[in-house]
């Protein structure tokens, strides 16, 4: 692995340098609506009638949606050890790393703001789940870098895609704001592992499609050590968030079929 590693760092850093003149500074306190905020008087039980959302209303497979993924953010330590393992902290590959994960970073920060200001989750509900998930420590873990880079690209395609149809499930601007601006960044992750993806399907290409191969079959969300995260992923199958059709059609079909021509 060590050679495609080297082989590939011109790309790395070439792809490197485009993300860092498409992406835009951002701060996650001026997504958060502050002047909704009260004090949690300790031992306070939450209701969903003291949710402040703009005055709409969501549903528990919106809720389920919501918890879901800023508790996927939250076990960004796991991803970056991933990372850094795959593909080592030295040079381009190190500089990358190190600036997806502080990118990586402002999502969960955004999304605990506005679900905690707004009240939407229970948040003595959110901090327990963050806690037996993070002491946890699941994730999906890549064997090796050409697993790695297919995995990745999926995914964060995947996640982006959840946090937008979460965003268009919520009638509070705020809240899809919130969650679009933390989709645009997802995108761009996205983009730079897919085309390093496809770098290394010139370089090796037998190796790539085996790797793709075991990744589209074996393929799993990061969220899999969420507490009961099958009736979670369920609840947001049901509700149109994503569901394996959206997997075909909007990961598996443009990234695996057209992009990278298998």
């Amino acid at each position: 692995m060590e050679t495609i590693l080297r082989d590939l760092e011109p790309t790395v850093g070439q792809l490197f340098d485009r993300h860092l003149s498409k992406a835009q500074e951002w701060f996650p306190h001026e997504f958060v609506p502050y002047e909704r905020g009260r004090d949690f008087s300790p031992g306070e039980p939450w209701s969903e009638a003291d949710a402040d959302l703009g005055g709409h209303t969501i549903d528990d497979a919106v809720r389920s949606a919501l918890y879901v993924n800023l508790l996927t953010e939250d076990n960004l330590p796991y991803y970056f050890r991933s990372i850094e393992r795959m593909f080592g902290p030295d040079g381009a590959w190190g500089e990358w790393g190190r600036r997806w994960t502080a990118e990586e970073g402002r999502h969960a920060m955004v999304i605990y703001g506005y679900l905690t200001v707004t009240r939407a989750i229970d948040p003595v509900t959110l901090e327990r789940g963050r806690m037996a998930q993070v002491s946890q420590g699941v994730t999906p873990d890549p064997p090796n870098a050409l697993e790695g880079f297919v995995y990745v690209a999926l995914q964060e395609l995947a996640t982006r895609i959840s946090h937008r149809n979460t965003g268009n499930h919520l009638g509070d601007p705020a809240g899809r704001e919130v969650m679009k601006r933390v989709a645009l960044d997802e995108n761009l992750h996205h983009l730079f592992y897919r085309d390093l993806a496809s770098a290394a399907i010139e370089i090796d290409p037998s190796g790539m499609v085996k790797a793709i191969a075991k990744q589209v079959v074996g393929f799993a969300m990061p969220g899999t050590g969420i507490p009961d995260f099958a009736d979670h992923a369920k609840a947001i199958a049901n509700a149109g968030i994503y569901d394996l059709t959206i997997h075909h059609d909007q990961i598996l079909e443009p990234v695996v079929l057209r992009h990278w021509g298998l």
